[in-house]
């Protein structure tokens, strides 16, 4: 029986170094509630109306979290991604890109689409600078995963760049960016104000919080661009009261718009309501973004994002030009290294 009692003390000994301290926090809990719940002050009418409110926001909190559950389980049981079930609930980012063939579209395209893919509610408009839509675009963007519209126009000859010139003789792009903006209006009628639109040119960088600083556009956002116009950064100059005054650039900062064309976010509403703004080949060099802009909006309309302008979430990288000298001399022999395959 000693034996038979001392196993049990030491059973309840352990027991109580485990759970001793829980059970003396619990009394001095409850030895706490109960000399609250007989103090004359918590009989006062205003602490009667606290609790009732903090009792309704309680079961609020508890309704809330029924219906999430809920919708949670909905999703699963129909095999809905969460993703799609919030783009319902998000204005749409529309992005225009323009692309042409060159050895290095596809990789460019692909570092593109793999931001886009963790920005929920985005469609991209993918415009060729082609006389027919190739089989290389083609191919990505049905290899799934994101919403596209696959469209092509060709830049005149005149237009295009010579193979030793520099990229900003001539305005690249124009043609294909217009032909985004008239799919946009041909399928939206005013008012299309829960939806953005924006231009991405396929050799920059892209960080996933950009597209979430444009998502609430009202007319037209914008925000600082870096590795550009011979500088690190081209931004807005931004006040204390949040209102954009002038441009912080290298070049020409007294453009009425000294921006790049990734440096702003247009509300659909305005360019549907405007279907004379687009973008022109006559242009004077460098001003191509600011004549856009000036048919659209005034300067103290904008909207400065990414905390008034002084974050950074785009870059001008820009591949470097592969050299193809030995594929142009196995090619000439007739062994060309892609054959078959699609780089």
């Amino acid at each position: 029986m000693t034996f038979t009692m001392s196993i049990g003390f030491q059973f309840y000994k352990r027991r109580f170094r485990q759970y001793g301290p829980l059970i003396i926090v619990m009394f001095i809990f409850f030895m706490g509630i109960f000399y609250l719940s007989a103090s004359p002050d918590l009989q006062h009418p205003s602490f009667r109306k606290h609790l009732a409110l903090n009792n309704a926001i309680n079961k609020d909190i508890l309704k809330l979290e029924r219906k999430v559950k809920l919708l949670e389980s909905t999703l699963k049981k129909h095999n809905i991604p969460e993703s799609e079930y919030m783009e319902g609930l998000l204005p749409v980012i529309y992005v225009i890109t323009p692309t042409h063939a060159r050895p290095q579209q596809k990789a460019e395209l692909t570092r593109l689409k793999n931001v886009f893919l963790h920005v929920p509610a985005l469609h991209w408009i993918l415009v060729e600078d082609s006389e027919q839509k190739t089989g290389l675009v083609k191919h990505f963007l049905e290899s799934g995963g994101i919403s596209f519209t696959h469209l092509n126009v060709p830049t005149p000859k005149d237009w295009k760049l010579g193979e030793n010139q520099p990229v900003w003789q001539k305005p690249r792009g124009v043609l294909q960016r217009n032909a985004g903006l008239d799919w946009l209006r041909s399928n939206f009628e005013p008012p299309a104000s829960r939806a953005v639109v924006y231009f991405a040119d396929d050799d920059n960088t892209y960080s996933t919080e950009l597209f979430q600083e444009m998502r609430w556009t009202k007319k037209v956002s914008v925000w600082p661009v870096a590795l550009v116009g011979g500088v690190m950064v081209e931004r807005p100059k931004v006040t204390l009261s949040g209102k954009v005054n002038g441009w912080l650039t290298g070049w020409k900062p007294d453009r009425a718009f000294a921006t790049d064309m990734a440096g702003f976010g247009i509300n659909l509403d305005l360019l549907v309501n405007n279907p004379e703004a687009e973008f022109s080949l006559d242009s004077q060099k460098g001003f191509m973004e600011s004549d856009f802009l000036e048919k659209i909006v005034k300067l103290h309309e904008l909207e400065p994002k990414a905390d008034m302008c002084t974050k950074v979430y785009i870059w001008h990288t820009r591949t470097e030009k592969p050299n193809m000298k030995d594929e142009e001399k196995l090619r000439k022999e007739g062994r060309p290294t892609n054959r078959n395959i699609e780089v």
